[in-house]
Formats: structure tokens, C-alpha cells, sequence
């Protein structure tokens, strides 16, 4: 028997209770904003809709496009009905989407109406009989054709804390991807984390332009979601935009969060010196490794960046440098979050010394119970009840992370592990070098060396001997890079993260 837990109310029921006419979403890009009974109201409509389909307790829902109040919408009306709700990455092919789709069944796929051609292009026998389109901004469509209701508002309803509300694909840069299984429990559990390193107060207004089908975003909205803050959103990253926003006094931006390339972007904005950053309490980055240039770039205007650390089976930041650890413990994640725990592990069974590496290993309660019919993934994943990461790191003698690399990512030379991140960070303080990213390639006499993949600001070659100068005194040799590639970007995948396994591929 399922038992249900009062303390899985819908969060928007606990809202309206309290606040239902102060703000809940500003969604920037449609210029549109809701209150909290107006957004409660809207949700509610569309989960009637759902329910006059046929929608059923553990049916999948997803949704295919760019950020929008929309979104939140879906999620909510999608969970209120005890559904599963599932985002899609929209960087994806029709033929990697045919996949996902074939591995959820959903009953649904809501999609934005810019990415109608993907629809098409989508294998017949993975689509669903029921497709809503919609303009992302209010206007005339299927989507809000569904909202048209006069029906009488649904109850709140607890629900039992490890039924499932969300499968979450990663990203899939090695082979297919895997289906994250999120409960009611684990999203809370996300939310509560935020809580505390986001100085949450009735003042906080926390904006978010990452995409809501990577956690990196959707952490925002289930934080914001559950206590009580004013969600601000873009339907994408634009630097220039984003920092107007940031500078704009009316918006009162408080809380942002970023990977490094966002931070990258916006520091190389000409909009960036005449912007005004001290409204901003909290800044994060993370989801790949944070240069240390980056890091001291923006202390000088003022801005601490707290790094994170999480993944998308840990529901986001498990980790978060405070801001009582900076600027003495910059590069570091921080300690671990309230609901989750960490330990770097040297081998399956022996446990890391303080400051020695090892494979980062996570568990709690935002941490996920497994894959989505994949329990061959789960098994490999954990032991126990331990989820192992595939990134290295270590833990100082106070417990604070510092994320190093992915176990991938890691090459030998000459017997000696090399980890590109080191490398790449040192790499940063080069004046013409805008991107950077190091990987091992064959040699014959190391076994492997490094190759130092370059993106210039100028345009121009980025000499040998000027990575070379960078790298001494500060380098052991054996981690000086003795190749150069060059290109005008690296490849990212849609969370912002270098994929070197394309350039292993093409520089092999």
C-alpha cells in the first residue's frame, strides 16, 4: 500500500495560502509575470486538461523548447495529477530525441512552437497521440487553449514521498543517455539544499537563464518554488541581456547562478564595466571545472563566485562554497549541503586521506534511487547506497571539496597522471587565450602527452613557448602541454561542458 505523506503537498497549495497575491514568476523574455494564485490557477486548468485526456497516476509528460513560465506550468500540473514529468534536452537530433522518447512512452509532449520541424523529423512510433503546441509568450495556441476552464479548483493532495515526479536525461556525451529517476522526496531534499548557501529571505529574487532540462536550472525553480521566491527567468543566455537585467534596480536581481562559460561571456561583454553588480548576494558557478583567473577575475569587480558540485543524479549542488570560505578557500566547492554527503574514494574499498585524490562518492537524500529501465546502470552506478561520481577530487582536513576532473578526462605521461583541469586553469592567465581545453594524445615516447586546444581572443596563433612560460614555476613538466590545436570555439554540450571526447576525436 502507498502512503501518502502531508509533506508532499503540492508546493503551490502551500503558497497561495500564505502569499497567493505577491509575485511568483517573472518571465523576462515573454514579459509576463504571475502571482501565485494566478500561476496556482493556470496549473490547475492544465491539469484538468490533462485529466480530460486520460492522463493517469505515472504517466510520463514531456516538453521540448526554450524556458518559459510555460514550463513551470507543465511541471506542476504535471505532478499534480501524480504524472511524471520529463524535460527534453532541445539541442538533441529528432533521431537522439526518438530515443528518449522511446525509452519514457510518454502519454503527452507539449512542445515550443520553433522546434515544430524536430517534432516532425521524430519517429511516428515514439510520438504520442497527443501533441499541444505552444508560443512560449501568452499568445493565441493549443497550449493556452487548454487553460480555458471553468472548473472547479483541485485539491491539495499529499503524496507518497518515493513515487516518482521527474526522469531526467543526462546529457549522454558517452553513448546513450540515461534516464535520472527524481522522487518527491529527492526534489525536496533539492530545494531545501539551495536554501541556506542562497540566503533565501523574503528580499531574494533569483534570476536563471540555464536551461530547465538540466537540473543546473530546474534547482532554481524547486527552490524558489517551494519557499516562497520570486522565480525571474530568460528563455536563454544572452550576456548582454543577462546584464542588463543584473544592472536594472526595478528587478533587483539577487541570486544568479552560471556555468563558467556564462561567467566567461558576460566578463567579455562590453556592457560589463558600466553594469551595476553590487545588488548581487549570491553567484554560482559550476558543472564543469572553474578556471582560477575566472575566479579572481570577478572578485575584482566585487563578485565572489561560489563554486558548486553536483550532478544530475544528486538533484544539482550537493556542495556549495560559503561565502565565509572566500577568497582563503577559492577553488574549492565547500562542504556538503544539509541533505547529502560526500567521500573520495581511492579504490571500491579504501576511503581518500585529507588532501589525497580519489573518485568523488555521494549519497543522501537528494540523491537518485536509480535509472529509468536501466537497473544494469544502477547496479554499475552504486555501492550500496553510494553513488559513484567519475569525477576525481579531493577533501581537505575540513572537509571542503576541490573538484580536480572527470576519471575520463585523465591522462598518463611518462607514468604520471596528468589532469587537464590543473592545466586549463593555469592556461586561463594566458592574455590572448579566451577558451581553453587539454586532452592526451598518443606519443610514442611518454605514452601519452598533452595537447592544448585553443580558442584566441585576437584570431591569432597562440605560441608553444608562451603556454610554456605560463607553465613554469607553476607546473611540474611532465603536466606542460608539447602540442597546440587551434580553433574559433570548442565544442559544448547544451549544459555549457566541454565535449572532449569530440576533440580526442579529432585531434586522436
Amino acid at each position: 500500500m502507498t502512503i501518502a505523506d502531508p509533506l508532499y503537498t503540492d508546493w503551490l497549495h502551500q503558497q497561495i495560502r500564505v502569499k497567493p497575491e505577491q509575485l511568483a514568476v517573472y518571465d523576462l523574455s515573454a514579459a509576463r509575470s504571475f502571482t501565485w494564485q494566478q500561476l496556482n490557477d493556470r496549473v490547475d486548468a492544465l491539469a484538468h486538461r490533462l485529466i480530460r485526456e486520460g492522463i493517469a497516476h505515472g504517466d510520463r509528460i514531456a516538453y521540448l523548447g526554450l524556458n518559459s513560465s510555460d514550463v513551470i506550468e507543465m511541471f506542476f500540473a504535471t505532478t499534480r495529477i501524480g504524472a511524471i514529468y520529463v524535460p527534453l534536452n532541445f539541442r538533441l537530433t529528432a533521431s537522439e530525441l526518438t530515443y528518449i522518447l522511446g525509452d519514457c512512452a510518454p502519454s503527452a509532449v507539449f512542445y515550443d512552437q520553433a522546434f515544430k520541424a524536430v517534432i516532425d523529423d521524430i519517429d511516428a512510433v515514439a510520438m504520442p497521440h497527443l501533441t499541444i503546441e505552444t508560443t512560449l509568450d501568452g499568445r493565441d495556441s493549443a497550449y493556452e487553449r487548454c487553460l480555458m476552464t471553468n472548473e472547479a479548483a483541485l485539491p491539495a493532495a499529499p503524496a507518497n514521498g518515493d513515487t516518482l515526479s521527474m526522469i531526467m536525461y543526462s546529457s549522454g556525451t558517452t553513448g546513450k543517455p540515461k534516464g535520472v529517476i527524481y522522487t518527491h522526496r529527492m526534489m525536496l531534499a533539492s530545494a531545501l539544499n539551495l536554501l541556506q548557501p542562497s540566503e533565501a529571505s523574503p528580499e531574494t529574487r533569483a534570476l536563471n537563464v540555464m536551461p530547465l532540462f538540466h537540473i543546473g536550472g530546474m534547482q532554481f525553480v524547486l527552490m524558489t518554488m517551494k519557499c516562497g521566491i520570486p522565480y525571474l527567468m530568460m528563455k536563454s543566455f544572452d550576456p548582454t541581456a543577462m546584464l542588463a537585467a543584473i544592472g536594472d534596480p526595478e528587478l533587483g536581481i539577487t541570486n544568479i547562478g552560471g556555468v563558467p562559460a556564462m561567467w566567461s561571456a558576460m566578463s567579455l561583454a562590453p556592457e560589463i564595466e558600466s553594469t551595476d553588480l553590487s545588488r548581487l548576494r549570491v553567484a554560482a558557478t559550476g558543472a564543469e571545472s572553474v578556471p582560477e583567473p575566472m575566479l579572481k577575475d570577478w572578485q575584482k569587480r566585487g563578485i565572489l563566485l561560489q563554486e558548486v558540485y553536483g550532478m544530475t543524479e544528486t538533484g544539482g549542488v550537493v556542495c556549495m562554497a560559503q561565502k565565509a570560505d572566500l577568497p582563503e578557500h577559492m577553488g574549492y566547492a565547500g562542504r556538503a549541503l544539509p541533505y547529502g554527503e560526500f567521500k573520495v574514494m581511492t579504490s571500491e574499498t579504501e576511503e581518500a586521506n585529507p588532501g589525497e585524490l580519489g573518485e568523488i562518492w555521494m549519497r543522501g537524500a537528494s540523491v537518485t534511487p536509480g535509472y529509468w529501465n536501466r537497473p544494469d546502470a544502477t547496479e554499475e552506478t552504486f555501492v550500496d547506497d553510494w553513488l559513484k561520481s567519475g569525477d576525481i577530487g579531493r577533501k581537505d582536513e575540513t572537509g571542503r571539496l576541490s573538484v580536480e576532473d572527470r576519471i575520463k578526462d585523465m591522462y598518463i605521461s611518462g607514468g604520471e597522471n596528468v589532469y587537464p583541469a590543473e592545466v586549463e586553469s593555469v592556461l586561463m592567465a594566458h592574455p590572448d587565450i579566451r577558451e581553453v581545453a587539454v586532452i592526451g594524445v598518443a606519443d610514442s615516447k611518454w605514452g601519452e602527452i598533452g595537447c592544448a586546444v585553443i580558442a584566441s581572443l585576437s584570431g591569432e596563433a597562440v605560441t608553444l613557448a608562451s603556454v610554456h612560460a605560463l607553465c613554469d614555476s607553476t607546473l611540474a613538466r611532465f603536466k606542460w602541454p608539447q602540442q597546440i590545436m587551434h580553433t574559433e570555439a570548442l565544442p559544448r554540450n547544451s549544459t555549457g561542458k566541454v565535449q572532449k571526447f569530440l576533440l580526442r576525436q579529432a585531434h586522436s
